[in-house]
Parts: C-alpha cells; sequence; structure tokens
C-alpha cells in the first residue's frame, strides 16, 4: 500500500459520492478495533497516529504495525501521520513505510506554509508517500494550538496558491470543524467550502469530525469532501470504556478479557462512522 493507492481511492471516493473516513488511534488495541470494523463494513479507511502517539510509541513501531496491518486487512488500509508540525517527524515516519504524512503549517504565514509543504513534498514523492497539508485552521484546543473568533475560515485565494505551488495530494481546509467536542451545534461554512472546491481540484480534507451530525458531514461530502477524519470519540470511548469494564469485573481482571468489550464498543462507534461517510460496502 503507497500513496498512489490512497490517490486512487479518494478520487473513487469523490466519483462514488462518499469519503474516506481516517480514524485516530492511541495503541494496538484501538488500532486493531478500527481495522476489525472496517473489515466488517467492507469500507476503505485509513488509520491515523498523532505527534503525541509517534512521540510516545516510536515512529519505528507505529510504522511496523501499520505495514503489517496493512498487508493483512481484507479491506484498503493506508497509515497516516496526522497533524505532523514538524517536517522531521514526517521524513521519521516516511523512513518507517508509512505511506501518507500529513505536514501542518497552517498556524504560520501563507509563504512558511508553502515551504513546509514542499520540503515534506521533496521528501515523500520518491517513496511515493501522499502528503495532505492544510490551510485555514481547525478550531478548538487541540495538539495544533488554540484557535478562537473569525482566524479559523480557510482563504480561497491561499489554498488556491498553496496547490499550484506545491502540488500537494490533499488539503485540510478550515471552515468551521473542530477537534474536541463542540460546544452547541458545530456551523460549518458550507459557502466557503463549494468556493474552494471549484477553485481547486484537489482532495478536500474535513478534520474536526466527532460531534458533527450526520446530515452536515453528509451535505460536506456531496460539496467536495473526500476525507473526513474522527479522532475524539474514538479514544474517549476507548478509555471510557476501559473504566466500565474495569468497575464491573473488580480487581485484577485480565487484560484480554477487559479489552474484547473494550474493542466492541470501539467498532460500534467506527461502524458508525464508516456509515456517515457512505463508505460501507466500497472496499
Amino acid at each position: 500500500m503507497d500513496g498512489l493507492t490512497l490517490k486512487k481511492l479518494l478520487k473513487k471516493a469523490d466519483e462514488g459520492g462518499y469519503a474516506i473516513p481516517s480514524f485516530n488511534y492511541s495503541d494496538i488495541w484501538d488500532f486493531m478495533a478500527i481495522v476489525e470494523a472496517a473489515e466488517e463494513e467492507g469500507a476503505p479507511i485509513m488509520i491515523a497516529s498523532n505527534p503525541l502517539v509517534v512521540k510516545a510509541i516510536g515512529a519505528d513501531c507505529c510504522g511496523a504495525f501499520g505495514t503489517a496491518a496493512m498487508k493483512r486487512a481484507k479491506i484498503p488500509l493506508v497509515h497516516l501521520l496526522d497533524h505532523s508540525f514538524t517536517v522531521e517527524m514526517c521524513e521519521d515516519c516516511i523512513n518507517n513505510n508509512y505511506p501518507s504524512v500529513m505536514i501542518d503549517a497552517s498556524k504560520y504565514d501563507l509563504e512558511t506554509n508553502i515551504k513546509y509543504v514542499n520540503e515534506v513534498m521533496a521528501l515523500a514523492k520518491p517513496h511515493n508517500v501522499h502528503v495532505e497539508a492544510e490551510v485555514g485552521k481547525i478550531k478548538g484546543k487541540g495538539i495544533e494550538g488554540d484557535f478562537k473568533g473569525g482566524d479559523f475560515l480557510v482563504q480561497v485565494e491561499d489554498a488556491a496558491e498553496l496547490v499550484k505551488r506545491t502540488n500537494v495530494d490533499s488539503l485540510a481546509i478550515g471552515i468551521g470543524s473542530a477537534h474536541g467536542f463542540y460546544q452547541g451545534k458545530p456551523q460549518l461554512n458550507f459557502e466557503r467550502l463549494n468556493e474552494v472546491n471549484h477553485a481547486i481540484d484537489t482532495p478536500l480534507v474535513l478534520h474536526g469530525g466527532t460531534g458533527i451530525p450526520r446530515e452536515d458531514v453528509q451535505k460536506a461530502i456531496k460539496m467536495g469532501i473526500n476525507k473526513v477524519n474522527v479522532g475524539t470519540i474514538i479514544h474517549c470511548t476507548y478509555m471510557n470504556s476501559v473504566r466500565a469494564e474495569l468497575n464491573r469485573v473488580g480487581d485484577n481482571a485480565y487484560t484480554l478479557d477487559v479489552m474484547s468489550a473494550v474493542k466492541e464498543n470501539i467498532k460500534n462507534v467506527v461502524k458508525e462512522w464508516i456509515r456517515t461517510c457512505m463508505a460501507n460496502g466500497k472496499a
């Protein structure tokens, strides 16, 4: 599995009116649950490690079980480095067999953003690694910062300029989505999404999927979103399920007994999101 395969998957999704869901994992247990759910739904998916996970586990270990999972998965599966803020981490993951990396330099001015993207593109292309960038910002407080007010919205001219000067493979855009749980109903700027989609011919990515109503996600997909990122609901389901299961079984529980039930809860959430993205049966 390489970045060329992902490009084909995104093109097929665009033509088919669905999106490739991308799920963030924290360790091997939710990783396996996500893959099993996708196999049971017959869905192509991406599975992503953010920089905190890469630092905690190591790009070599993450890359190794990502490679193993992609080889044995019964569905198209692409391993992604999500929201890297440094070229160095992208390079480390490229060298450890990640077929897809994201360089997020959206907090910088456009020229600096373009510079970082081009540096990662130069490292990635000899290995057929897919590169995702970001223009605009994803609201809310997360690993990439805390953005509020009106500074999040993608500017159409910036998106077009970055794509023109980098030829990046996919582009995450700020249209009002946020990381974490939303306070109130999410307000996506569909007009801006439509403008960007008509200005560039590059697959578009929606981050901050957790909490966006299904009808809004599907409207965004119909208007040009080809990939939807989901993270918060995965790790929250994971940890809440662990607590509940430990409370149920009491002291001295065996790991596999606890994690079997936890995985089922994670799988249920993943399956719901696969259906929201209309990717079920599209493997």
